[in-house]
C-alpha cells in the first residue's frame, strides 16, 4: 500500500517525466509489451477457437446451442482473459524486473543512488511498475478483441449475417455493472502483478541470504491478492 501510494504520487508528478526519465520509461514499456504481443495474441486466438468449438459441440449435444456463445463470452472474456493476461505479464515481465531490482538492492546500487541524491523509487521502480501496468492492460484489451473476433468467425464464419445477434448477445452479457467489475478486476490484476514483485524486492530482503525466501513470499502474496480479486469479482458478477 505504501509503495502503491508513492508510485501514484510520482506518476502524477510532472517532475517524473524529464527527458531522461521518459527515455527510460519508454524503453521499459517497449521491452515489456512489444516482444510478447504477437505470441500472446496467437495463443489467445488458438485457445478461443478450441474453447468455442468445445462449447458449441457440447451445447448442441444437450440442445442448448442458444446459450453456447453466451457461455464462451462469460468464461473466456470475463474470466480467463484478464487472469491469463496478468499472469503472463507477471511471468514474462514483472517478476524478472523484480529479480533485477532485488539484485540492485543486494549489490548496493540503490543505496549508492540515494547517496548521490537520486531517488531509486523514481529512477528504477516507477518505470517498471508503469511498464507492467501498461503491458497488462494492453494484452487484456488486445486479447478481448481477438477473442471476440475469433469466436464470431468460429460460429458464423466470414459473413455479417450474425453480426446483429452477436452484438445484441454481447450487450446482454456486458451490462453496466458487469462492465465496471470487469474493468476494475483487470486494473487490480495488473496493479497486483506490477507492484508486489517490486515491493518484495525493496522491502522483503534484508541481505543476500534471504533472497530466495523474499522472492517466494512475493509470489505467494501476488497469487493471494489475485485470488482475492478473482473471488470478489465472481461474487459481484453472479451473486
Amino acid at each position: 500500500m505504501h509503495l502503491g501510494a508513492m508510485i501514484m504520487v510520482l506518476t502524477l508528478s510532472p517532475s517524473s517525466y524529464s527527458r531522461e526519465s521518459r527515455v527510460v520509461l519508454g524503453r521499459h514499456i517497449y521491452l515489456n509489451t512489444a516482444p510478447i504481443l504477437l505470441g500472446f495474441s496467437l495463443l489467445c486466438a488458438l485457445v478461443t477457437m478450441v474453447l468455442t468449438r468445445i462449447v458449441l459441440v457440447t451445447a448442441l449435444s444437450y440442445g442448448l446451442s442458444q446459450y453456447a456463445l453466451q457461455v464462451v463470452i462469460r468464461v473466456l472474456v470475463l474470466e480467463l482473459i484478464p487472469l491469463t493476461s496478468a499472469l503472463f505479464v507477471a511471468l514474462r515481465c514483472t517478476i524478472p524486473d523484480g529479480a533485477e531490482l532485488m539484485a540492485l538492492q543486494a549489490g548496493g546500487a540503490l543505496d549508492e543512488m540515494r547517496r548521490q541524491g537520486v531517488e531509486p523509487i523514481r529512477r528504477e521502480v516507477l518505470p517498471r511498475v508503469v511498464a507492467g501496468m501498461f503491458s497488462g492492460l494492453t494484452l487484456a484489451a488486445l486479447s478481448c478483441v481477438v477473442a471476440v473476433v475469433v469466436a464470431y468467425l468460429t460460429v458464423y464464419g466470414f459473413t455479417v449475417s450474425g453480426l446483429a445477434g452477436y452484438t445484441r448477445l454481447f450487450g446482454q452479457v456486458f451490462t453496466p455493472v458487469v462492465s465496471l467489475i470487469f474493468v476494475l478486476k483487470t486494473v487490480l490484476f495488473c496493479l497486483s502483478v506490477s507492484l508486489i514483485p517490486m515491493a518484495s524486492a525493496l522491502y522483503g530482503m534484508r541481505g543476500a541470504s534471504v533472497r530466495s525466501s523474499a522472492e517466494m513470499r512475493g509470489l505467494v502474496r501476488m497469487f493471494a491478492v489475485i485470488l482475492l480479486v478473482e473471488v470478489a469479482s465472481l461474487v459481484g458478477n453472479y451473486y
